[in-house]
């Protein structure tokens, strides 16, 4: 996957989103966070995950959805369970993913981040297709801001313990590390 001077991945389907802003320095990206989501929860192929970064979910298609009303969310990129990615936001802009977060005593992630979510929950096992993606997505990340290294790659647990649980327990991060390696 290439990945152009604004931050725009050549390879893969655009859903420009409006919920995103300017970082504060742009230099400064140099943290992978990994998410996982599935609208409704546990459900997946559903339009509702693509609708809520869009912005035009209707909070009434399902009941769990009245938390959604007027949430303005992103992430940079989205990995469905077939492995197809779908990018929202550029990397060079600040997605809204880690909300209240810190990493090794910096605040605000959303500043320095990448935010990449998986379609799943934390107790549903993620696809090969999604790893063999999520790999070769994180090799051009790495490739083209080499500030994020594999240690300063992260569940959203790790930046905002006890509010935040995912990609779960049963995102497999030996097999994901290990394939990180294997397509250097």
């Amino acid at each position: 996957m290439k990945i152009d001077l604004s931050g725009v991945l050549s390879t893969v389907v655009q859903r420009p989103c409006s919920h995103f802003d300017e970082r504060p320095d742009e230099a400064d990206i140099s943290l992978l966070v990994i998410h996982n989501i599935s609208l409704p929860a546990g459900q997946f192929g559903t339009p509702f995950v693509d609708e809520l970064f869009m912005g035009s979910i209707n909070c009434n298609a399902h009941p769990s959805f009245s938390d959604l009303k007027n949430l303005r969310v992103s992430a940079h990129c989205f990995i469905k369970r077939t492995g197809n990615v779908l990018q929202y936001v550029p990397f060079n802009k600040r997605a809204w993913h880690a909300g209240l977060s810190e990493f090794e005593g910096h605040a605000a992630c959303n500043n320095f981040s990448i935010g990449i979510e998986l379609e799943g929950t934390d107790t549903t096992p993620y696809t090969l297709m999604q790893y063999n993606a999520l790999a070769v997505l994180s090799k051009s990340i790495m490739q083209r801001y080499p500030k994020i290294t594999p240690s300063r790659i992260v569940g959203h647990c790790d930046i905002a313990p006890g509010r935040k649980t995912d990609p779960g327990s049963s995102f497999n991060w030996q097999l994901f590390l290990n394939m990180l390696e294997q397509s250097s």
